[in-house]
């Protein structure tokens, strides 16, 4: 049978992973997940190791097995899906392909077996049992906040890769992957981390009724490739605007060579040592697509409304002695790139700041409209370094952000007043201290008179 080799970023499941085995004992019941931000989330998955831990020694060089063996730590992820969720899931309303796939294989082969239209439970209850297929549910942290789960049990095989860390998702022929390197049976509340491009065969063990486990792929296209070819373009497109050499004409008939030219190459070379020079002092890297469509395709924040309106309460906005602070930083990215309303070619740089605050749960990463829209602001470029100091202080002042007026510090607030919430002080303040605000949960800033 066919092994895959999996590129789709890296892959969490629950099971047993080889290289390294991490037991967990029951003390006092399994931690809670903990949704109060990305990291903690993350934490709470992978517990007892530590995320620090796990990007030193695991993350995209080798794979990683939590075993929790013990009965009172089976249900690990046992309250966040199962299998009888299916048949909530289908009154509310999914269809064949867009929502779910029912397969199974057949000589070595995916065979896809969906119907047309709206999905039935019964109908896929049926294919499940008579037919032993598998149901694959699409994107399902659209009906939950978020799911990590198994039932059952799932016999796995790992085979070293044959590209390691792969961009790309491929079927790998039998004779080519040779004897797997580890193979493990999956249980009730493991967790199994492997990286992309690991080859891997799954089935579920004879005599099982079924076996429910959710694959987590993550960072897709953000190696140091990706990140070249988003930045690279900005830093020729800056160099080029002082350097007349980057602006002179090619030599004619060059686009026509069927090879590259010595002198071709030559002039590559040197422009390439130029740019890493200029980089080498570069602090402002433009970033042209990167960060957008990381915060345009991110989930709102767990506390955030779902796609809720931002208004700043009343129509007010902080003033000159207003304290303001700056909250849910891990769905907000500021960047500069060209003025995005000006069709010219010179078009001059701006800030912006986009926000996945507005972002729709139940159409995340299903290709919609939406998802093609960014929620954000845009400021000049005179503001960069009073934004600067809103995200990098815990809380500051308005008359303390570098803007040469107090009429520039006003406006960049109410420029920004449909992000804003006011919020009230949290405990009391010793001589020196910074406040501490509590604020609205669907704005990015808070602030206090």
């Amino acid at each position: 049978m066919p092994k895959k080799a999996k590129a789709a970023g890296s892959r969490k499941e629950e099971g047993p992973v080889p290289c390294k085995q991490m037991k967990v004992e029951a003390a006092g019941g399994p931690s809670a997940f903990n949704f109060d931000s990305p990291s903690s989330l993350f934490e709470s998955l992978i517990s007892p190791i530590k995320t620090e831990t796990f990007f030193k020694e695991f993350w995209e060089q080798k794979p990683l097995l939590i075993q929790r063996d013990d009965p009172a730590l089976a249900t690990y992820y046992g309250s966040l899906f199962k299998l009888t969720d299916l048949k909530s899931l289908c009154s509310q309303g999914v269809y064949y392909g867009r929502d779910v796939n029912v397969c199974r294989c057949v000589s070595g082969k995916k065979k896809v077996l969906n119907k047309d239209g709206k999905a039935h439970f019964l109908q896929l209850r049926k294919d499940f049992d008579q037919k032993r297929a598998t149901i694959q549910f699409h994107q399902p942290q659209r009906f939950k906040v978020f799911i990590l789960q198994l039932e059952g049990e799932k016999h796995w095989r790992l085979y070293h890769p044959t590209v390691p860390l792969a961009r790309e998702y491929s079927v790998e022929a039998e004779e080519r992957i040779g004897r797997p390197v580890h193979e493990f049976t999956l249980k009730p509340g493991d967790l199994l981390y492997f990286p992309r491009g690991t080859i891997h065969q799954a089935d579920t063990p004879a005599g099982l009724a079924h076996s429910t486990h959710v694959t987590i792929s993550t960072y897709q296209n953000n190696s140091w490739g990706d990140f070249l070819l988003d930045t690279i373009p900005g830093l020729v497109f800056d160099t080029a605007e002082e350097d007349v050499e980057l602006r002179a004409g090619i030599p004619r008939q060059l686009i026509l060579q069927v090879e590259s030219t010595a002198v071709a190459t030559r002039r590559l070379s040197g422009f390439l040592r130029m740019l890493a020079d200029r980089l080498e002092g570069t602090t402002e890297l433009l970033s042209s697509d990167m960060k957008k469509d990381f915060i345009m395709h991110r989930l709102p924040p767990y506390s955030a409304g779902d796609g809720a309106e931002l208004s700043a309460p009343g129509g007010k906005f902080p003033r000159l002695d207003s304290v303001v602070r700056l909250q849910f930083k891990d769905h907000i990215v500021l960047t500069v790139l060209p003025d995005q309303d000006q069709s010219d070619e010179a078009q001059e740089k701006m800030v912006y700041i986009y926000h996945s605050l507005k972002n729709r749960r139940e159409t995340h990463m299903m290709g919609n409209q939406e998802e093609t829209e960014s929620h954000g602001l845009r400021f000049p470029l005179s503001h960069l370094d009073a934004l600067k100091q809103i995200w990098n202080s815990s809380a500051i002042s308005v008359k303390d952000l570098k803007l040469t007026t107090d009429e520039e510090k006003e406006n960049l607030m109410r420029g920004t007043q449909h992000l804003w919430t006011k919020g009230s002080y949290r405990g009391c303040l010793q001589d020196g201290e910074k406040p501490e605000i509590e604020g609205g949960k669907n704005s990015i800033f808070t602030w206090k008179d």
